[in-house]
């Protein structure tokens, strides 16, 4: 499976220029990594981020808060271009987020007011691995301050850069060196002994089970699929 990149963001609002072109190489960005791209189906950030996947020639999948197509464009005034597949929650504005981040295997915060606050917390508390790209405004160049008010360690990890490109870089070093040991607070390494984790899809196999492996500055990496282990492939390929 592709890696699923959620990008959770201001929807609303005046958006500088800067900001805009910044979420649509985020967009691109993440589809030239051979990522999937997740966003609420909303206008604003998310959708400039959405246009840069789809001119990449990305995949984009948006959590709509609507029960049908008519919902989302006209109840809640949601744009269905650059989307490849829209999912329709019927759960509101508010009750999509936990299906944004969960269906994301890494969640980017770019601006955003108290939607984007409520889907940060949601990644946090689940302990997600999250980037900022930074210097958007709203809601991304406070996470910092957020987080240490908390006070909680939840397991999330959180990567900070200003330029979306060197953000998705290192957003899947570390999720293809570290993080993908623990994609989320209910699963871990104890409930799969003697296994280990595919760091594309996720999947944890069995020793009998791996299809291939590649080793890279000394360290193993296996796959469930010769797709994933492509996908790896080609993701290294670039750096």
């Amino acid at each position: 499976m592709l890696m699923k990149i959620g990008v959770m963001g201001g929807a609303t609002g005046d958006f500088a220029k800067d900001h805009l072109d910044k979420a649509h190489r985020l967009g691109e960005a993440i589809a030239r990594r051979g990522c999937l791209l997740i966003t609420g189906g909303c206008p604003g950030l998310p959708h400039a981020a959405a246009c840069g996947a789809k001119q990449a020639g990305g995949f984009v999948v948006g959590i709509s808060p609507g029960l049908s197509l008519d919902e989302h464009i006209n109840k809640y005034g949601s744009p269905a271009e650059f989307h490849d597949v829209l999912i329709y929650t019927g759960s509101g504005l508010m009750g999509r987020e936990v299906v944004n981040i969960r269906s994301s295997d890494i969640v980017i915060i770019i601006g955003g007011r108290s939607g984007t606050l409520g889907e940060l917390a949601i990644a946090y508390d689940e302990g997600k691995l999250i980037g900022v790209l930074t210097g958007t405004g709203g809601v991304s160049d406070l996470v910092k301050d957020i987080l240490e008010a908390c006070e909680k360690d939840t397991g999330a990890r959180v990567v900070y850069d200003a330029q979306p490109e060197r953000l998705i870089e290192e957003l899947l070093r570390v999720y293809e060196q570290e993080h993908f040991r623990r994609p989320s607070v209910f699963s871990g390494p104890e409930a799969h002994p003697n296994q280990q984790q595919d760091v594309v899809c996720g999947m944890w196999i069995a020793p009998g089970a791996v299809v291939a492996q590649r080793t890279v500055q000394g360290k193993t990496y296996v796959f469930c699929s010769t797709a994933c282990a492509d996908q790896f492939d080609a993701r290294h390929t670039k750096q």
